[in-house]
């Protein structure tokens, strides 16, 4: 048998249709993946609301995006329950000011 006597048949060929779109749309999501921005940096949680849990004197805790974070409130005593804003990230530890 040579390989000349091979025969496509509609099956084979509609087989290799869909393996080759499935390659192209997988190259296609790992460029598009690549390019998007990452978003978990220090800088994107600058500026975002966060509520006290513990008093902020200046030291407490706060909860932002769903997690619990140690803080330190630049002025005043802020309580728990207040909404504050994050001005600065500092390792794992946030600034915070009181939401006016």
């Amino acid at each position: 048998m040579d390989i000349m006597d091979f025969e496509m048949t509609g099956p084979i060929i509609i087989a290799i249709v869909f393996a080759v779109a499935f390659i192209i749309f997988v190259i296609y999501a790992i460029v598009k993946g690549q390019r998007l921005k990452l978003s978990a940096g220090v800088e994107e949680m600058i500026g975002k609301e966060a509520v006290v849990q513990t008093t902020l004197d200046p030291k407490g805790t706060v909860l932002t995006e769903g997690e619990l974070w140690t803080a330190i409130a630049e002025g005043s005593t802020i309580e728990p329950g207040e909404e504050v804003l994050i001005t600065k990230v500092e390792g794992l530890k946030l600034w915070v000011t009181k939401k006016i």
